[in-house]
């Protein structure tokens, strides 16, 4: 039997950086995926937002997804496009980029990597004890890990073995969705609760509700022309389907995203409609939440209670994803008074502070961990501030690019000291001259120093002193090593 420290069930975007992460903190990471490759036969989720975009910049490979996306303004709420070019990030702009091309990417980056993918085999079941999971496949071997991470999907083999409890709320819509070539060319723009649009290689996007919610069968050409005679009149000579799948609005999280030495990320945990583009997004920011506290545990740095803060931390994040979809899934009804509460909100979402709210949300970007009380960076995400140090000009998201922890010291040089932590912290003496501001918050008190975790966000904020700065290097890297 194979041994290794983490074997993740799923090689899909969130499982995919979940592997980077542990490899990039030194730790022995297998992916088990039932696909030949890395190609999809679907387009699935179709752009990027901000805190996505900042976490691939943190790793240092936004390039490689800039070079081939879209920058543009992707954030909206139940159809109200929110502009957010005035946000104090680097990113300040979604991308558009299909699914299909992200993955791509992300497989070019693990393979460097040298992360191993066990390819055209899935998790079918598992054992644990207390010293490691025995994780079964379908070609009959079996793997050991220490930990299994089900980043398997909504209809996760690991997240039901497990038996985490999928709790929510039944579909009651259910939409067909198709990339498909046209004799004649439709109007593109929305309708029929979804839309027409242009797709690759002239092929065109529809995305349409259909009648029935609960179905048994695949669909097929002829519902997807149904679909478009409903709403169009006519069906436009579609043909040649590149593919047809349908998807519904069922809502639904995991009660728990550990179960032992098991847990769950990304679809596994969360599953609801496709409103807003956030399920990719919040996927990917899972995996960076729990890859480098894994990480600890598996190599002793830390006691195992470390991943009570991903649900801690994440659960949260995965809930309101939940309500502000099934929020925006009500606002695109048609009846009359729908209809008049849509107009209400677009007409609160054309003043700035409602849309700041709304749209930090959905990018991503005003995510804030409970870390206690404190200066308002406490729990949110670092800003990419452009450092003065005495090797010159530092970006911060450069210093997390190995996915270290970074102490940065913006008072006196020489005035903390960290030396039981230097073998898992870097200390940066340096200075920045320049306005502190977050999203939404707006502008900040300039803090003395902070302690920026791997996954971005502050752990520690300095007034002056080193007060609370041993309890949070303990607390999120493990004992003074003398």
């Amino acid at each position: 039997m194979a041994e290794h420290a983490v074997v993740i069930a799923g090689g899909g975007p969130t499982g995919m950086m979940l592997a980077a992460e542990l490899t990039l903190a030194g730790t022995d990471v297998v992916i088990v995926e039932r696909r030949a490759s890395f190609k999809l036969e679907s387009s699935r989720s179709r752009g990027l937002h901000s805190r996505t975009i900042e976490v691939l910049d943190q790793r240092g490979v936004v390039d490689r997804f800039l070079a081939e996306g879209k920058t543009m303004q992707v954030q909206a709420f139940g159809g109200v496009p929110m502009d957010i070019s005035d946000f104090p990030t680097r990113h300040n702009y979604g991308m558009a980029l299909l699914q299909s091309h992200f993955e791509r990417i992300m497989s070019g980056w693990i393979d460097e990597l040298g992360v191993p993918i066990l390819r055209e085999r899935e998790v079918t079941g598992f054992t644990q004890d207390d010293s490691g999971v025995d994780v079964a496949l379908s070609d009959g071997t079996s793997l050991r890990a220490k930990f299994l991470v089900g980043c398997d999907g909504g209809r996760s083999v690991v997240r039901k073995a497990a038996g985490i409890d999928f709790a929510g709320w039944d579909p009651t819509t259910c939409w067909i969705h198709a990339e498909v070539e046209m004799e004649e060319m439709p109007e593109f723009g929305l309708r029929g609760g979804g839309g027409i649009g242009p797709a690759e290689e002239g092929r065109v996007g529809v995305t349409l509700i259909e009648p029935e919610v609960n179905h048994t069968d695949e669909p097929t050409l002829e519902d997807l022309r149904a679909a478009l005679i409903r709403v169009d009149g006519t069906d436009h000579g579609a043909h040649g389907p590149r593919f047809i799948s349908r998807f519904t609005d069922m809502t639904r999280q995991a009660v728990a995203y550990r179960s032992g030495r098991v847990l769950v990320a990304g679809d596994a945990a969360h599953v609801h409609a496709p409103m807003g583009g956030q399920g990719l997004n919040i996927g990917v920011q899972d995996a960076v939440n729990l890859g480098w506290k894994l990480a600890q545990v598996v190599s002793g740095t830390s006691p195992v209670s470390l991943l009570d803060t991903y649900q801690a931390e994440r659960h949260p994040v995965g809930a309101r994803v939940l309500r502000n979809t099934m929020a925006q899934r009500a606002l695109g009804a048609t009846d009359d008074r729908s209809v008049a509460l849509r107009d209400t909100v677009m007409e609160l979402l054309r003043m700035d502070e409602p849309r700041k709210h709304i749209a930090a949300m959905i990018a991503g970007l005003d995510v804030a961990y409970d870390l206690g009380e404190g200066h308002p960076l406490l729990g949110r995400r670092m800003p990419d501030l452009d450092l003065a140090t005495a090797d010159g000009t530092v970006r911060v998201f450069s210093l997390l690019h190995d996915a270290k922890p970074v102490l940065l010291n913006l008072g006196d040089a020489g005035g903390l000291d960290i030396a039981p932590w230097a073998d898992r912290v870097q200390l940066v003496d340096a200075s920045y001259a320049g306005t502190w501001e977050l999203p939404v918050l707006g502008e900040v008190g300039a803090p003395t120093a902070v302690l920026v975790r791997p996954d971005g966000h502050v752990a520690w904020v300095g007034d002056g002193t080193d007060a609370g700065l041993r309890e949070a290097l303990t607390t999120w890297f493990g004992n003074e090593v003398l």
